[in-house]
């Protein structure tokens, strides 16, 4: 079975969750990796399952402006910020928003501050609701990985979200845990 995991990314923490819910997904499936800007309907028609992720921007999925600010944050001269190369391009949003309907399983998640979610906003809960209206079948309900207010991952949050990865796959493939599946490794493209 084939999972494709397509990301979007300002300063590396989504990359860094997309990474480790890959690892998991691998239990089960054969994982590509692909940023937004390359996720192509061809990459789509091939997967079984799809999982959608991005940080978010003013409590929802990014804009065209909040990336624009967010690459304007990056290049202050003070800034510990390190800009992904695909940042300002493409986001979630309009990616999905061109989409054609899709009849394939598929879940959401998103990278935001530590807070309630009610104060902080969710991508997730927007990936998810434009998911469902492109036809999507989503299995889970959308999951958030947390951000400190000095943008790192809170600790722990790639460990939580390779197991994420893992109940996701168990959840198509019975029986699917790391340890089932010999040399089960996720691909890297992109």
């Amino acid at each position: 079975m084939r999972a494709v995991v397509v990301y979007e990314s300002m300063y590396g923490n989504t990359h860094k969750i997309v990474d480790a819910v890959a690892t998991g997904l691998g239990s089960g499936f054969d994982v590509s990796v692909i940023p937004v800007w390359r996720a192509s309907a061809a990459i789509l028609a091939e997967a079984d399952l799809i999982v959608v992720g991005g940080p978010t921007h003013v409590h929802g999925m990014s804009r065209a402006s909040t990336r624009k600010a967010a690459v304007k944050a990056a290049s202050k001269p003070d800034s510990p910020l390190q800009l992904e190369p695909s940042a300002p391009g493409i986001g979630l949003r309009e990616w999905i928003g061109r989409m054609s309907k899709q009849h394939v399983k598929a879940a959401a998640f998103d990278t935001r501050l530590h807070g309630k979610a009610a104060l902080t906003g969710s991508a997730a809960k927007g990936i998810n609701r434009m998911l469902r209206a492109r036809g999507f079948d989503v299995i889970a309900e959308p999951e958030s990985f947390l951000v400190t207010k000095q943008d790192q991952l809170e600790p722990k949050e790639t460990a939580r979200a390779e197991e994420w990865g893992v109940m996701l796959a168990a959840s198509m493939v019975p029986g699917a845990a790391p340890s089932t599946v010999p040399g089960a490794a996720p691909s890297r493209t992109g």
